[in-house]
């Protein structure tokens, strides 16, 4: 369980770890290439059988996998790489947002060394104006998250919930009026977000909070949540007002 960070920490020497991203996400691709460029080396691919592939051809420093992918999924990739000798030894982080129970523990159980569950928002901590599924979905990723941490951490099972608010990535990128006035002030940048995710893979946090407001508001909402709904219910009304 100790490699994955230890490859990760590479970023700050004059090679940069080399880091091999298969997610047949277009978007999450994106996502995840932004935060860890430019302080990486990243190759960055669709599925888990042309990960495999190349990291046959050129074992990376750590591989980055989803775990639902076409043709290879990430349990599958994981053994494959784990039962080939040139690989065998290649830190694997499997990322999921729906993956059940039982695939969390086959990953572990064919060699992963960390799990990451990627809400990647904090509405998983803070229910927040806007679209219901998404705050919903977000809820149940870390309720999913935090059920998996408790209940199989003495399996050797790392749980991970990677938590920010606002990042200016493409997905985010000023065009909604309403989210650059929910959220513009506070939006950081993706490398402010992947500094916060390898000092918390490194130090074994369950929450990632790269915004550090987030846990003042998860606290304040814990201890006051009538406060908390009727700030929230205020925040609604104003975005309606200033909607119409």
């Amino acid at each position: 369980m100790e490699a994955a960070p230890a490859a990760l920490a590479a970023v700050g020497k004059p090679a940069p770890a080399r880091v091999l991203l298969a997610d047949d996400n277009a978007d999450m691709r994106e996502y995840l290439l932004r935060l860890l460029q430019p302080g990486y080396e990243v190759t960055s691919v669709t599925n888990g059988r042309t990960a495999l592939e190349a990291a046959r051809a050129n074992p990376p420093d750590i591989v980055i996998s989803d775990v639902m992918m076409p043709l290879l999924g990430g349990l599958e990739l994981v053994a494959a790489l784990r039962s080939d000798l040139r690989t065998a030894e290649v830190p694997v982080l499997l990322l999921s947002a729906r993956a059940g129970q039982e695939a969390a523990i086959e990953g572990l159980e064919a060699g992963a060394d960390d799990y990451l569950v990627k809400p990647f928002s904090a509405a998983g901590l803070l229910a927040t104006p806007g679209s219901a599924p998404y705050s919903v979905t977000k809820h149940a990723a870390l309720a999913f998250a935090e059920w998996l941490s408790l209940t199989h951490r003495h399996r050797g099972l790392t749980v991970q919930a990677i938590c920010p608010m606002g990042v200016r990535t493409g997905m985010f990128d000023g065009s909604d009026p309403q989210m650059e006035k929910l959220l513009g002030a506070a939006a950081i940048m993706p490398d402010d977000v992947a500094d916060a995710v390898m000092e918390g893979i490194a130090d074994g946090r369950f929450l990632i909070l790269p915004h550090p407001d987030v846990a003042g508001m998860y606290a304040g909402r814990a201890a006051e949540p009538e406060r908390w709904l009727h700030g929230m219910n205020k925040l609604q009304q104003y975005l309606e007002d200033d909607s119409g």
